[in-house]
């Protein structure tokens, strides 16, 4: 597994995030309204049950577009959240976070034939309240898992020394989506929540690195720097 770490590339970051995201809301909103369009349409020259099956098909894909734009708008207002830190005090510990997420994670993983593994400790704390720390490994991680051949395996090794702690993530596969089995839209997703991800993380003083080169990184890094103050 190589070793070469990169940031995340520009176009992940910044406002062309909102703006790929609100752009590709354009396609489940239009199918949306198409299938609205055909629900309310009822040709006299078929039988009651033909019509049912129609409006009943059309009232389903209607009903997969609305939970395609629910879910790129959840997408932006966690993009959005992960730049305003909430006010009161907050600290949260990575190592059990990490462990209870993996638990999590791992019947996903199951599913997809695909180990998992996490090694090590430490005893950092983030200065994001759980639930944000929690969404951020796991849209890391879940990437990793996704992009994983049968079989394949992805390794979280944690661990801290006297520069601070260090999560690593690594696999024989990428975090980027295969180019062949890839939408435009899955892959507008995939890059909104690693750069959510990497949002949370850095506002809260850590770093996150990607190995294995820009293109196609095959894990990450988290390093949380010691001496991290609790927000307040």
């Amino acid at each position: 597994m190589s070793t070469s770490q990169h940031s995340l590339p520009s176009a992940a970051r910044g406002p062309d995030v909102l703006g790929e995201l609100l752009h590709s809301l354009s396609q489940p909103l239009t199918g949306l309204r198409c299938s609205l369009e055909l629900s309310l349409q009822l040709p006299v020259d078929r039988s009651i049950e033909e019509v049912t099956e129609q409006q009943q098909a059309s009232v389903s894909a209607a009903l997969q577009q609305t939970e395609k734009v629910i879910g790129m708008i959840q997408l932006m207002r966690e993009y959005l959240d992960a730049e305003h830190p909430a006010p009161e005090a907050f600290s949260s510990a990575l190592a059990p976070a990490t462990r209870s997420l993996i638990e999590e994670l791992s019947s996903i993983a199951a599913v997809r034939d695909v180990r998992l593994r996490l090694v090590g400790t430490c005893t950092a704390t983030v200065p994001v309240p759980e639930s944000r720390l929690r969404l951020a490994l796991q849209y890391l991680i879940a990437a990793m898992i996704e992009a994983q051949p049968v079989g394949g395996e992805v390794m979280l090794l944690l661990g801290e020394g006297p520069a601070g702690a260090v999560l690593r993530v690594e696999s024989d596969r990428g975090l980027r989506l295969q180019k062949h089995s890839a939408t435009s839209l899955q892959t507008t997703l995939h890059r909104a929540r690693i750069a959510i991800a990497s949002r949370v993380l850095e506002g809260a003083g850590a770093s996150v690195v990607f190995g294995g080169g820009a293109v196609d990184p095959t894990g990450f890094v988290l390093r949380i720097p010691r001496g991290v103050p609790t927000r307040v």
